[in-house]
């Protein structure tokens, strides 16, 4: 079996290793940003095509002890690189981690470049050209502090979470992974009603009902990586798109629904679900948070309201955290909502005391995801 490394927003390691072994892995193991797994082919190309939480998937080559510039060099040339790339693709290098003699990102991913191309100019006279935007064959070499080496090859691409359907955002909208990592934790299940009240372009309600309906996310994608790769299997892949898009559902067993005060955003919601195929599946409402009613008597609502680091003022939200407690809790009687919020004051100002406190990053922002209990 192959190894491999799904890289995924910190703190979400255990989610999404429970992810993967749903889908098949073998040998999961959550790491720091990230999970190790092993498998085969297949199962390389089902994650990138179902996994909803990771960024990329990494196939590990090879490890090796590289103390210093003269040893990465050497290490690299002891990979076969025909087997990966022809001097006709191009290529791509990147490099994270370091030690005390390799410091430099930038120097390490060039170090381990020359050491590629000059094997190919010693067997083919021929090398392959560098193209940072879209090459045949993207390289990862991380360093640990031990000055241990890992060459992976990256089977995704462009990161997973731009699932491809989602053309249209918000001014701050959530990344897909995370939006299904928070639909994850909730703990919601598809025969519950689902509501975002502040929904913008739709990311939540979108990745709701994808899970609900079975939609494999990476179907919208435009390409992944493995496409390019010398040894790619494509009537493997076509198989797994045709298994995919078998399994998906034709009718929701609850409603998903979103609302929004900005019409202008709520049309960016509706282009979004017609992308993805939700269109007639997901309803948008404009309505304002004050004057929005549960659509059932029970059921789930999560939402994203600004906190002050990207849109609003802290300072000016505390009256609009407030509004969002009151309507919670007059209003969803019999629900269970799910806040995600980065500012720990305009949290107290929902004025309901959490049932639970979920730590959680939005790109760089320490976040909760607050959960109540509404009675």
């Amino acid at each position: 079996m192959n190894q491999y490394f799904a890289t995924v927003a910190r703190g979400l390691e255990n989610l999404a290793a429970q992810e993967l072994e749903e889908l098949g892995a073998k040998a999961v193991s959550p790491g720091f940003c990230g999970v190790n797994f092993a498998g085969d082919r297949a199962l390389l190309y089902k994650v990138n095509l179902w996994a909803r939480l990771p960024f990329r998937v990494l196939w590990k080559l090879y490890e090796f002890s590289c103390p210093d510039a003269k040893a990465l060099y050497a290490g690299i040339q002891t990979i076969d690189w025909q087997q990966y790339l022809t001097p006709q693709q191009t290529l791509s290098v990147n490099a994270t981690g370091g030690n005390a003699e390799l410091n430099h990102t930038h120097f390490t991913a060039l170090q381990v470049k020359n050491a590629i191309v000059d094997q190919q100019q010693g067997k083919f006279s021929g090398r392959s050209s560098v193209d940072t935007e879209d090459p045949d064959l993207r390289i990862n070499v991380f360093i640990d502090k031990y000055s241990m080496c890992t060459v992976s090859l990256d089977s995704s691409g462009s990161s997973l979470h731009r699932r491809g359907y989602r053309p249209a955002v918000g001014q701050a909208p959530l990344k897909e992974s995370l939006a299904a990592a928070l639909v994850k934790l909730s703990g919601w299940t598809p025969d519950l009603p689902f509501l975002d009240p502040l929904c913008g372009s739709g990311t939540l309600p979108l990745e709701a009902a994808m899970q609900a309906l079975n939609i494999a996310p990476g179907l919208f994608r435009e390409r992944f990586s493995f496409e390019k790769w010398v040894d790619f299997d494509s009537q493997l892949l076509d198989q797994l798109i045709e298994e995919a898009e078998a399994s998906q559902k034709d009718q929701l067993l609850a409603p998903i629904l979103g609302s929004d005060i900005d019409a202008d955003v709520l049309k960016q919601a509706v282009n979004n679900a017609r992308s993805c195929d939700v269109d007639r599946h997901v309803k948008f409402t404009h309505t304002d948070l004050a004057y929005i009613e549960a659509p059932a008597d029970h059921g789930v609502l999560i939402c994203n309201p600004p906190y002050g680091a990207r849109l609003g003022n802290a300072e000016e939200l505390g009256g609009f955290y407030k509004l969002l407690g009151d309507t919670m809790k007059r209003r969803f009687k019999g629900w269970t909502a799910f806040v995600l919020t980065g500012n720990q004051e305009l949290g107290k100002a929902i004025g309901l005391k959490p049932s639970k406190k979920i730590p959680i990053l939005n790109g760089s922002i320490p976040c909760q995801l607050l959960k109540y209990e509404l009675y």
